[in-house]
């Protein structure tokens, strides 16, 4: 006898009794309208993916005018920040019921608008626009006649919807966990001044230090965000004679150069001299000796939550201005506490 396959034949009706909610409940979370909760919203998703509940989208469509698509605008595809961020966001466009058309710019703007016109030309909904790093970047206007919100890159149009991290508190989270750890003599190493995420992790660190009245150990450099430059600057410190226990490093390559360095001059890691990073990059964080603890920017997070944003600006409930979302702190043995 032939059994029913559920997962082509489960319903909304399933979906609601799965998640313990209301049908109207369940398709108003689906469908990202206001007035629910966000443990509800997950709840009802969750049992979405789980049943592989997929709403008949012809009928949809026919139903609210739209296309049940949106565009995703990327200005680097294989990057190694976007990618976690597209990931986030489709998966949350489809727990929506919601396609993605995707389009890589590669940093060029002419060729982005290009891709925002065509995308729209295709009937989207909406646009996601994915930058490769966190300056702010010129708005795209408001005159497409759907939604756009801003991902990792803010607009600097403050009536724009943005989502990014939250770089300076990224800063301050590092230091606070050194000192933590015990340690008092804490030098930087920057990374490219020229982005506001080095001079953001920057003041949140010097704040940091600031509220226990604590100066950096030596000059703040900034350089490439490589592990050469980390290596350099870190060489420079024990030339000057620099007296520090700890380095904060604003990347995870620069970690890794800074641990080179100090371990070239039998220094031991976290011993002597404790080493934070950033980025959470696992092919550098976990095959460092000793692992490297280091600040997730949680970019697959940011990615969910300006999906979930533009949902709510298709269904009529815009959001405004930049939201930066924390970043987590992910220890490991390079900053263990002093005995």
């Amino acid at each position: 006898m032939a059994t029913a396959d559920t997962h082509s034949t489960a319903r909304l009706e399933d979906v609601a009794a799965l998640a313990n909610v209301s049908l109207a409940t369940a398709s108003k979370a689906l469908h990202g309208k206001p007035r629910v909760s966000e443990d509800t919203r997950e709840r009802v998703m969750e049992a979405a993916r789980q049943l592989n509940y997929s709403p008949n989208k012809l009928a949809q469509s026919l139903a609210s005018g739209r296309s049940g698509t949106i565009g995703l605008v990327t200005s680097d595809l294989q990057g190694r920040f976007s990618t976690p961020i597209l990931i986030g966001a489709e998966n949350e466009l489809r727990a929506q019921s919601t396609s993605v058309l995707l389009a890589n710019a590669r940093g060029d703007d002419a060729l982005e608008r290009s891709h925002v016109e065509k995308l729209l030309s295709l009937k989207v909904d909406g646009l996601l626009i994915v930058q490769r790093e966190t300056n702010p970047r010129p708005s795209l206007g408001r005159d497409w006649g759907v939604p756009l919100v801003y991902v990792y890159g803010p607009s600097t149009d403050i009536n724009d919807c943005s989502v990014t991290c939250d770089n300076v508190d990224a800063g301050r989270m590092a230091v606070n966990h050194l000192i933590s750890c015990g340690r008092n003599r804490i030098a930087i190493i920057g990374g490219d001044e020229t982005y506001t995420a080095s001079t953001d992790r920057t003041k949140g660190a010097l704040e940091a230090l600031a509220e226990v009245g604590l100066e950096p150990a030596g000059p703040i450099r900034y350089g490439r965000w490589d592990e050469n430059w980390g290596r350099a600057a870190t060489r420079l410190l024990l030339d000057q004679g620099v007296k520090f226990d700890a380095v904060a490093c604003q990347s995870d390559q620069l970690a890794r150069g800074c641990i080179d360095a100090l371990k070239s001059q039998h220094l031991r890691i976290p011993e002597d001299v404790a080493v934070i990073g950033h980025d959470n990059w696992d092919v550098l964080t976990k095959s460092s000796r000793p692992p490297l603890t280091s600040i997730d920017n949680e970019t697959e997070l940011i990615g969910r939550k300006a999906a979930r944003y533009l949902m709510d600006a298709i269904n009529g409930q815009p959001h405004h201005g930049t939201e930066y979302l924390p970043c987590r702190l992910i220890q490991r043995e390079s900053t263990l506490p002093l005995d």
